[in-house]
């Protein structure tokens, strides 16, 4: 994933086309449209991204929530619901008796530990699990990589997925994300947890706290350098909420070594590559 090679033309339209229907639903003039759903239940945002049979997105619903943590279900119930009603608000601006059909994502290496949870939570929503996939190559499904690395820097997690000619040759996780990012910041802030993540989001603020965010960009560095050891690794991509951060792809190349990249927006690639990898017929 050479300089050269870089393109994110294809995603940063697909999320900015996500963008718009989050606000602005395009309902089908078909009689019976087909649909693509995925849904991912982050540490930090729960994201519902719906794309029609052209794959383009069509509708989308995000809301901030403590369902998850760690990458771990914490919260079933509650999460259950959350989707459920993220489920319903899109049918009903779809103009569609049923969203029938969702893939779901979880952080690498732990379908044995919650992979499960996940899955239900969606079914409990009323969806038809139709995949589940670990998150960072849900996101090469939008990213397109062919070689390098993927990692996606989520609420509770760093997970990384390594491509070699397009397939995945290895996949890892590890706890600390934007979780650990605000817990930070409000020790050093004094302000409470939830308002250090409300102050963490605010791009305005990110060149204040920036420094703040030091020895937690050096643990996902650490992280990276640790799962790519071994493995012929030229370049490292970002997608994730905390990857949002403004900077911190330039902080992360320089403890790496490595040419590190994102997207405009990496926040959205993930939901979107996992709706990408929905099929029309269930699971098991």
């Amino acid at each position: 994933m050479s300089e050269e090679r870089v393109n994110f033309t294809y995603c940063d339209e697909l999320v900015e086309k996500f963008q718009r229907v989050c606000e602005h639903p395009i309902p089908s003039k078909k009689k019976d449209p087909v649909y693509y759903t995925g849904v991912d239940l982050g540490t930090a945002c729960v994201v519902v991204a719906v794309l029609d049979e052209n794959l383009e997105p069509v509708a989308g619903a995000y809301k901030y929530a403590s369902v998850v943590r760690d990458g771990m279900v914490v919260d079933y119930v509650g999460a259950i619901h959350i989707v459920r009603e993220m489920k319903e608000k899109l049918e009903q601006a779809l103009g569609v008796d049923e969203l029938l059909y969702a893939a779901a994502a979880i952080p690498p290496g732990t379908e044995n530990v919650d992979g499960g949870a996940v899955a239900n939570v969606v079914r409990g929503a009323g969806f038809l699990v139709s995949n589940v996939l670990d998150e960072p190559t849900a996101a090469n499904q939008v990213l397109k990589i062919k070689d390098g690395a993927v990692v996606d820097i989520g609420g509770g997690t760093t997970g990384i997925s390594i491509f070699k000619d397009g397939k995945v040759v290895y996949i890892g996780d590890e706890p600390t994300g934007g979780t650990h990012f605000s817990l930070v910041l409000a020790g050093a802030y004094k302000m409470p947890f939830e308002e250090a993540e409300l102050y963490k989001r605010d791009e305005k603020n990110h060149r204040e706290i920036f420094p703040v965010m030091g020895p937690v960009i050096d643990k996902c560095a650490t992280i990276v350098k640790k799962q790519i050891e071994g493995w012929d690794v030229d370049s490292i991509c970002l997608v994730g909420g905390t990857a949002c951060l403004t900077g911190i792809e330039g902080a992360l190349e320089k403890r790496l070594g490595l040419p590190v990249y994102k997207p405009d927006n990496p926040m959205f690639v993930t939901p979107l590559g996992i709706a990408l990898s929905c099929k029309q017929e269930e699971m098991y």
